[in-house]
């Protein structure tokens, strides 16, 4: 029995954790082994072939298949069962009420067709023996019926040996006919059962596999946060250096307007080049006010085409290009006027030294005339910081509603994600809410199907009655006939009428029970027909996810194309930071928000494009996006 327990009786043999006996078992003996065997969790197979049990022995055994739950295999050869019938009746009613047992061995028991038909009884309701041997017992054409019209109700025996009981062979035929009825049945079911185990196996694998996909999307996307978390930084650490460089020139600037202040000092003994002075001075104030209203109209520009920014960035690029080269040009400009005035300066130092011994003189008035050109230098130098930081509050104030409107934007982008949630939670929903419609019909066709065996089986079970009632009375009739032969003749001829009218009747019932065959027959083609729509229902579930499959990884090759597409306008847009960055302080928190801006417009893109890839199993965003 390899792994499973044993117990082996027959002839005064046990194994598996049993001692060897070597006596021989009385009925008192026999009952308190069966009895002991009745809580027995662990023998597996028992055999007890050649120990003459009798009555005891099989009442014993009737109450042994009742309680115990571990025996698949019962050999009972050569025990003469069959003799007494009570004690037969009752091991009957045990394997009736048995679900354990697989494989029984009833050989040389003396079973007549009457133990025959309790044990067709017993196998109507029992519903896990396969192997059942009744060779060289006394069943007969009767037994042989009853055990045939058992099969048309019992689905689980496979294998039955009648070998040397005297059946005929058109019910030999029948028993193996329906035999491989039952076989066919267990294969289409086993395979039903195993193509239903597949598809479920299936659905999980890419179940998981679209978590995966999801998974590495996640992950993705979290690496470009990293990167331009890291290409911001860079960014900064390049505004700082930018700002160094830009500190470095405003001392310059002031080193040189403290060399302005000495050259003032040293001028103010000549008039004449004071005046030349004042006029140099006055055509600076001149271009500086000409620069300034080319910056006003410039940042006026500029706010006009951020208002055009929002559905054109190429474009927008393009005339920053355009204006960041009218920049470079005009600053080259200015520092070939600041080395102009550097030579002129050189030159009046030179001038000064060869003539300050001759305006020493002149100092006292030419001093008082340098306080008031000073007064109204310092006076239009304020006049121009304020204009300065007037448009700093204008660009900070315009700066502030663009920040307001992006807020209305992130809102707006919020509220569709959790549309789209809801959608996605709503769909996920509907196929839980399918997929339990399915089991459920599933479920109640399997019970319909039962419930109507079960309704079928009772009414073939009174129907058999109803023959065992009247093939007793059939019997009796024939004894009384046999004993009274002599007396009554003509009582013999009616009762033989009688006995083809009930022949005719077993006929009839007979038909009726083929015709129920076909019933049930047909009951089970449209069974598998529904499988096989089951089974076509699930393959096109699975062709629908391979096309979700294919849909994700286009949507995931869009990504890739967008992340690119980014990535080349962020740097596009650090050299144009850089380059204002590097000529004019105005324009270094403008850049610096419309680089945080086109980071969120990238964030939002990015959280749309994944709602919309968990929303893409139903197809039913591809508009919105």
């Amino acid at each position: 029995m390899g792994s499973r327990a044993c117990l082996d009786l027959g002839f005064f043999r046990a194994d598996f954790f049993f001692f060897f006996f070597f006596f021989f078992f009385f009925s008192s003996g026999v009952r308190l082994l069966l009895h002991g065997l009745c809580s027995n969790t662990t023998v597996k197979s028992l055999d007890l072939k050649g120990n003459n049990l009798r009555s005891v022995g099989a009442e014993a055994l009737g109450k042994l298949l009742r309680q115990n739950k571990s025996i698949r295999s019962l050999t009972l050869e050569w025990n003469s069962l069959g003799l007494w019938e009570e004690g037969f009746s009752f091991f009957c009613q045990g394997l009736r009420a048995n679900n354990v047992l697989q494989r029984l061995d009833l050989r040389n028991n003396q079973i007549n067709h009457q133990g025959a038909g309790e044990l067709a009884m017993a196998l109507t309701h029992n519903t896990s023996l396969q192997e059942l041997d009744l060779r060289w017992n006394n069943i007969g054409l009767l037994g042989g019926r009853a055990l045939v019209n058992c099969l048309h109700s019992n689905k689980t025996l496979k294998r039955l040996e009648l070998a040397g009981n005297n059946v005929p062979g058109d019910i030999l035929k029948a028993v193996e006919q329906a035999l491989d009825h039952n076989q066919d049945r267990d294969v289409i079911l086993s395979e039903a059962q195993n193509k239903v185990n597949i598809l479920s196996k299936e659905v999980l694998s890419l179940k998981d596999e679209k978590n995966k996909q999801f998974m590495d999307f996640v992950d993705t996307v979290d690496k470009q946060k990293e990167e331009r978390a890291r290409s911001e930084k860079m960014s900064a650490a390049r505004v700082s250096q930018l700002q160094e460089a830009l500190d470095e020139q405003y001392s310059i600037m002031n080193s040189l307007k403290t060399k302005l202040q000495m050259t003032e000092a040293a001028l103010a003994l000549s008039e004449q080049k004071v005046r030349n002075l004042g006029e140099l001075l006055n055509a600076m104030k001149q271009e500086q006010n000409c620069v300034a209203e080319c910056h006003i109209r410039e940042l006026q520009q500029q706010k006009q085409e951020g208002a055009d920014r929002e559905g054109k960035l190429l474009h927008d690029l393009s005339a920053a290009s355009e204006k960041n080269l009218l920049l470079r040009n005009q600053v080259d400009e200015l520092e070939r006027k600041c080395k102009v005035q550097q030579d002129q300066l050189f030159q009046v130092k030179q001038d000064l030294t060869s003539t300050t011994a001759e305006l020493k003189l002149r100092a006292v008035e030419a001093e008082e005339r340098l306080e008031m050109e000073k007064r109204r230098y310092k006076q239009s130098l304020e006049d121009v910081e304020s204009l300065r930081i007037k448009e700093v509050g204008r660009l900070t104030q315009q700066m502030e509603a663009s920040e307001r409107s992006m807020h209305n934007r992130i809102q707006s982008l919020e509220a569709i994600r959790i549309s789209l949630e809801e959608e996605l939670s709503q769909v996920k929903a509907a196929a839980l809410t399918e997929r339990g419609q399915a089991e459920e019909e599933l479920i109640k066709v399997r019970s319909q199907a039962r419930l109507e065996e079960q309704q079928r089986l009772e009414h073939l079970e009174e129907k058999l009655r109803l023959m065992t009632e009247s093939r007793d009375e059939a019997q009796n009739c024939c004894l009384k006939q046999k004993e009274m032969v002599a007396e009554a003749q003509a009582k013999a001829k009616q009762l033989s009428l009688y006995a083809d009218g009930l022949k005719r009747r077993l006929d009839e019932l007979q038909q009726d029970l083929d015709s129920k065959e076909e019933e049930k027959v047909t009951e089970l083609n449209k069974v598998k027909l529904e499988l096989q729509e089951q089974i076509g229902h699930l393959e096109a579930e699975r062709t629908a996810q391979d096309g979700l499959r294919e849909k994700i990884a286009a949507l995931e090759r869009q990504l890739k194309a967008l992340s690119s597409n980014h990535r080349e306008a962020l740097l596009d847009k650090e050299g144009e930071i850089s380059l204002l960055l590097e000529k004019l302080r105005m324009k270094e928190a403008e850049i610096s928000r419309m680089r945080e801006e086109e980071a969120q417009r990238a964030s939002f893109l990015q959280n749309a494009i994944m709602a919309y890839v968990q929303g893409s199993p139903l197809g039913t965003h591809s508009s919105r996006k």
